[in-house]
């Protein structure tokens, strides 16, 4: 991102393209840190799920961590009209479908301090669903970062997702884009795969499983 005031909203869009064809728990998410300014408190990730507890396998969520300095833990956050599960209140049932566009969106609460509101809307119909507040903390976002979190086989059919339109707005109420994107991928050794990748594709982020992998792990990609 480029130097600014401190962020206030960040948002994006997510597509995805080719949809999971095995019922394993797949992930893609938003991720963002909660700052006071100085450190981080806390931080949060929202973003669709292919989630087979749900009905026809779509959920959505908004949850996060305490900062370790804050002793950690999952947050506490408000509930929902989205349905889901008394266990779970960060995932929840949304009949998302591949092939369209939804843009996820990170701002402060209006009606508490140091809550942070995550909504998707269905972009070809502006339809705009609240998903819930985090009681994250603190005053600020930082640290934006897009990933896809898979639970499935490394040679399961192949997934993609396109991440586009990434934006954010500082105090000021200035508009903010990022001048491109820093590519990370978890190790073997700690689980991951060694076929995924990520392309550039019409200004957006596609993220790949099942694929021979064509960006090397720190590689920097221009928007």
């Amino acid at each position: 991102m480029p130097p600014s005031a401190p962020l206030v909203e960040i948002s994006c869009v997510l597509e995805v393209l080719a949809a999971p064809a095995v019922t394993r728990l797949y992930f893609w998410a938003l991720q963002v840190d909660f700052t006071d300014g100085r450190s981080s408190v806390g931080g949060g990730h929202t973003g669709l799920q292919w989630n087979p507890r749900y009905e026809g396998g779509t959920a959505v969520n908004w949850g996060g961590y305490a900062a370790r300095s804050r002793g950690g833990g999952v947050l506490p956050g408000s509930s929902s009209s989205l349905p889901g599960f008394p266990d779970d209140p960060n995932t929840l049932g949304y009949p998302w479908r591949p092939g369209r566009p939804y843009r996820f969106r990170v701002h402060r609460s209006p009606d508490r301090p140091g809550a942070w509101r995550a909504d998707v809307t269905d972009v070809p119909t502006g339809e705009t669903s609240l998903i819930r507040e985090l009681f994250g903390g603190g005053t600020y976002l930082s640290a934006p970062v897009v990933w896809s979190e898979v639970f499935a086989d490394c040679d399961a059919p192949s997934v993609i997702v396109r991440w586009s339109d990434m934006r954010g707005m500082d105090a000021g109420g200035s508009e903010l884009k990022p001048s491109g994107v820093q590519v990370s991928y978890q190790s073997e050794g700690a689980g991951g795969c060694s076929n995924t990748t990520v392309t550039l594709q019409d200004g957006g982020v596609l993220q790949v499983t099942g694929v021979p992998r064509m960006v090397e792990q720190g590689s920097f990609m221009q928007l």
